[in-house]
């Protein structure tokens, strides 16, 4: 009997030596975990510019949120910049995957665009060279990416997109939708990839945002109700302040319980200039 009970105690006390290994080896796996997300938001809060260029007549705000489980993080991002004559660039995009290796690639991919838009001015022929060139680092990731120009003298935004997510627009006099152009595939997934233009006159006042998924697509809500819901959003406040449009728009990412980080980008525009070399302020 005194036998089965050293047994039975030699037993207890293997299983609670076993436990408290294991129980070790999660702290020090969920300690690293953590450890990597930190590293990511740093990444990220570094390689997010400060501010955002803007020019008289258009207002320009952004806005950045981490996935709600804390984990996701570091894919997402936004950018805006002068270029050579006056225009202004900007960009958004995600990349595959998360963690530190998302962010370090984030960064990349945000300098090239910007280093390539300097010297191209096309919108298209940027996002073509940042692929290749992309590419040529020989990295696994891929990122989706709209690449838009803003032209003062046109009073006009030129646009392409890398397999990204629509931006919504939305005007003065009530028009507004989902901006569905043709797009290519990601940057750094197809050597040679080709990206069409298009390109919208600003003739009435109003906003254009661009967002990553993050923003309208969340678990058990498909994309499509909520980039509705963000055009619904910004008809609304087509004409607010572009800072509290953004944190409009950011609060669909909030209702979708987004798993993703999430970016949103506004451009908000008054009308084109008239002969008199001053802008139409309709309504705003």
């Amino acid at each position: 009997m005194a036998l089965h009970r050293s047994r039975r105690s030699e037993s207890a006390d293997s299983l609670l030596t076993r436990l408290g290994r294991l129980t070790a080896q999660a702290r020090e796996g969920a300690e690293l975990q953590q450890a990597r997300v930190e590293l990511a938001e740093a990444l990220q809060r570094e390689i997010l510019p400060a501010s955002l260029p803007e020019l008289p007549g258009l207002r320009t705000a952004a806005r950045y949120a981490p996935a709600r489980d804390g984990l996701n993080i570091g894919g997402d991002w936004y950018d805006g910049f002068r270029l050579p004559g006056g225009a202004l660039g900007f960009s958004i995009g995600d990349v595959e995957g998360h963690d530190v290796e998302a962010a370090a690639f984030m960064g990349q991919v945000r300098i090239a665009v910007r280093a390539v838009a300097a010297a191209a001015a096309d919108p298209g022929e940027v996002l073509s060279r940042a692929n290749d060139l992309l590419l040529s680092v020989d990295c696994d990731l891929f990122a989706t990416c709209t690449f838009l120009r803003f032209d003062p003298v046109t009073w006009e935004i030129q646009s392409a997109r890398a397999g990204h997510v629509p931006g919504v627009w939305a005007t003065a006099d009530g028009r507004y939708g989902i901006a569905e152009d043709d797009g290519g595939p990601p940057l750094g997934m197809l050597p040679g990839s080709r990206y069409p233009v298009t390109r919208r006159p600003l003739a009435v006042a109003g906003a254009f945002v661009l967002l990553t998924d993050g923003v309208a697509e969340g678990p058990s809500f498909p994309i499509d109700a909520g980039l509705e819901r963000v055009a619904e959003v910004v008809r609304d406040g087509a004409l607010c302040d572009p800072g509290e449009l953004a944190a409009e728009v950011m609060k669909v990412a909030d209702s979708t319980g987004h798993e993703d980080d999430a970016a949103v980008l506004v451009l908000r525009h008054d009308g084109a200039p008239d002969r008199a070399g001053g802008p139409h302020r309709t309504g705003g």
